[in-house]
């Protein structure tokens, strides 16, 4: 919401501040204009940018829009987490193996579904937690390996700002190629009235305008708005790693949580008690759950 408020904002002002100096909006309307620049900035941006990169674009600026990854959603992670590893304790870990070989059919994740809407965390934990139950590898190696696919993943997240940067660093440049096109036909009609010059002149310049609008005020800020948004995604799995390597340096589950708890911003991390309180009653209605299927 904040993006689609941040927009209304730069835009108002900008027509706003015309309008107090006695502009008049209908001067802006220059449908050739958006043509020109419009038109050329997607264009670039097709040629530019892989089709998988661009429904990626869609899907970040989907979940921009619905709003940041709340505290209640890291709780509910370090719920699943807190059973996930309370069933390696009591059964082994090859008694989580069928839970990652169909996470949509596991006793434990079903009971998360935002957990399991969120497909690159899924495959981080899945993929992860197969490492341990094939055993072997060093706690300094799981975590290189741990690193490494969050990396590979962060620089796949971030494609669609930096496309969206270079649109954002094209537009003005577009928008002095919109201005010499109306300037060129302006020098068509050198022998019109003044008046009718002074409207070609204007909207040759409004190429100028929007081209500079768009970039500044529109498109860069929402290349910087999708680039954070990663940045702040990335403490999804990064929680979800801390725990595992928590919990594979044999640490009981509640310190192994707390590793994982620890390793989130203020903002979004919920407190001890609260973090203990979740996860406790997760325990219990898991325990519920297995007496009645009893």
């Amino acid at each position: 919401m904040l993006l689609i408020a941040g927009l209304a904002v730069v835009l108002g002002a900008v027509a706003g501040g015309y309008l107090m100096a006695g502009g008049a909006l209908l001067v802006l309307y220059q449908p050739s204009e958006f043509v020109v620049i419009g038109g050329a900035a997607i264009g670039a941006l097709l040629v530019s940018t892989p089709a998988r990169v661009l429904m990626q674009a869609v899907a970040q600026l989907k979940a921009v829009i619905a709003g940041p990854t709340t505290r209640a959603e890291y709780v509910e992670l370090l719920s699943m987490l807190y059973q996930i590893f309370k069933q390696a304790q009591q059964g082994g870990l090859m008694s989580l193996e069928s839970h990652f070989e169909d996470p949509k059919q596991s006793p434990i994740l079903t009971k998360y579904p935002k957990f399991l809407a969120r497909h690159d965390a899924v495959d981080f934990l899945a993929d992860s937690f197969k490492v341990l139950i094939v055993g072997g590898i060093a706690p300094h190696d799981l975590e290189a390996l741990m690193d490494e696919d969050m990396k590979a993943h962060h620089d796949e997240a971030l494609k669609p700002s930096a496309a969206l940067t270079k649109i954002a660093d094209a537009l003005p440049a577009l928008g002095i190629v919109a201005a010499v096109l109306g300037i060129v036909i302006t020098m068509a009609h050198i022998d019109a009235p003044p008046a009718e010059i002074g409207r070609h002149v204007g909207a040759a310049l409004v190429g100028t305008f929007l081209g500079v609008l768009l970039s500044y005020g529109v498109v860069g800020p929402i290349a910087q708005t999708l680039e954070q948004r990663v940045t702040a995604d990335a403490y999804y799995c990064l929680c979800i790693k801390a725990g595992l390597l928590a919990i594979y340096k044999g640490n009981p589950p509640a310190v192994a949580i707390e590793f994982a708890r620890r390793v989130l911003p203020h903002s979004v991390r919920p407190s001890f008690n609260e973090t203990e309180e979740f996860c406790r009653a997760a325990t219990v209605r898991d325990g519920a759950s297995h007496a009645q299927a009893a």
